[in-house]
């Protein structure tokens, strides 16, 4: 999936990374508009990840969900 189609399915994305990642907030998920870049930054701040860690753990989630 390119970044262009994860930006448009991003409202249905939502819960699906609020059940993962339960400490972004409202604000990140709008801040973050689909972007996987974005996801994995607001990822390695909150959680304290590698950004390499975060990475792999935004790209692990997106393939288990097929996003």
């Amino acid at each position: 999936m390119n970044e262009h189609t994860l930006k448009g399915e991003w409202n249905q994305m939502k819960g699906a990374v609020k059940q993962k990642w339960g400490d972004l907030t409202d604000d990140d998920l709008t801040h973050i508009e689909g972007s996987r870049d974005k996801l994995v930054g607001r990822v390695q701040e909150r959680y304290g990840h590698s950004k390499d860690d975060a990475e792999r753990e935004v790209d692990d989630w997106r393939r288990e969900h097929k996003y």
